[in-house]
């Protein structure tokens, strides 16, 4: 039946779980219509604990899911850096063997030629000190000239969304 209380000589049961009775009907007893249970009639203000880790676990899960994109757009957001960095960088010693006819000897002769402000941070190791310069190709005619830098890359050992390295974009 439910939990009940007694007091003297009398069961009290609670509030949610006295049968309330029926209005008499003026139909009279042709028409018998079922006692009509009150199911939650909260007296008083509060939580049930039941209430309070329903609503723990909502607000969990949504606060997981919340920091899993999160994290998701930063890292998405450090891959188009890369890739714009990349392509900045790769365009500038382009220009610089257009104009020079050859690689420049090191990254940071594209800075002090003016053909770019500074070294860009690579945005996955955060360091503008870890870019990998790939040398270009000896030129067989002038064995004796440096060969220069004819490509960079990232120098991050990490994986990207798509599953390449980053250091072999």
């Amino acid at each position: 039946m439910g939990p009940s209380i007694v007091s003297g000589n009398r069961v009290a049961r609670p509030r949610w779980l006295r049968r309330v009775r029926p209005h008499p009907d003026p139909a009279g007893p042709a028409s018998p219509k079922p006692p009509v249970v009150a199911i939650h009639a909260r007296g008083e203000g509060g939580w049930t604990l039941i209430e309070l880790v329903v609503v723990m676990s909502l607000i969990t899960v949504l606060a997981a899911m919340a920091m899993a994109n999160y994290r998701n757009a930063v890292t998405t957001a450090q891959e188009a850096v890369l890739k714009e960095n990349l392509f900045r960088m790769r365009d500038a010693i382009d220009q610089y063997y257009a104009d020079k006819t050859k690689y420049p000897p090191a990254l940071d002769a594209l800075v002090t030629d003016g053909y770019l402000r500074k070294i860009p941070e690579d945005p996955i190791t955060r360091s503008a000190d870890t870019w990998q310069a790939i040398p270009a190709e000896p030129d067989p005619a002038n064995p004796t000239v440096e060969p220069g830098i004819y490509d960079v890359k990232s120098g991050s050992d990490r994986l990207s969304f798509a599953g390449t390295p980053y250091n072999e974009w």
